[in-house]
């Protein structure tokens, strides 16, 4: 016996096809919301970056001044050697005049040779951009600003300092040998001798 079609409710029947076609114009509109979410917060993400920030001052302006002397600059070396003595620690010390160019070096027993162009590298980047390598460091770690390891003579290691007198930039110091941090600190002596 045939059911009553006027006591069945009409049904629109759900095919295998048809349950396809539904399932997918699904998750299309599923991918297009994620796509359109994930620009949003690209756009977002974007317009925060910290390379888009435009300070009122230029940073690290200390102008150049006349170059340190050779006794200075001697004077700067042993002061730092004997800090590094003191500490046992064998260090290779560098220092460049205002116009990034050796004045002094000094490779203490033992040091490592890897580390004697590291010392002038990072003396002559503390001058050129006037300012410590560890500023570079920092950027190029914490701030993800990875263009800088493109520009040209710039070392992204701690140990150079630059070396200030009466607010004028008369050369930098750069230390290599230990670890950044020991690089870092016994520069520092040298670079508070002149008046950093």
């Amino acid at each position: 016996m045939r059911p009553n079609r006027s006591t069945v409710s009409p049904a629109i029947p759900l095919t295998a096809r048809s349950l396809a076609v539904a399932l997918l114009a699904g998750g299309i509109l599923l991918l297009a919301c994620l796509l359109l979410a994930a620009a949003a917060a690209t756009a977002q993400t974007a317009a925060v970056s910290p390379l888009d920030a435009v300070p009122e001052k230029m940073p690290f302006n200390i102008p150049y001044g006349a170059p340190i002397t050779l006794a200075r600059a001697e004077a700067a070396i042993t002061a730092v050697q004997e800090e590094a003595a003191r500490r046992g620690w064998m260090m290779n010390i560098a220092v460049v005049d205002s116009g990034a160019n050796l004045v002094a070096f000094r490779r203490m027993d033992g040091a490592q040779l890897g580390s004697i162009a590291v010392a002038e590298h990072k003396a002559r980047t503390s001058v050129k951009f006037r300012r410590p390598t560890h500023a570079i460091e920092d950027a190029m770690q914490k701030s993800d600003v990875r263009y800088l390891a493109t520009v040209d003579d710039m070392i992204g290691a701690r140990g150079g300092l630059p070396l200030v007198e009466d607010g004028k930039l008369i050369g930098a110091i750069g230390c290599s040998g230990g670890t950044g941090s020991q690089d870092e600190t016994v520069c520092a002596v040298g670079a508070a001798l002149i008046g950093h």
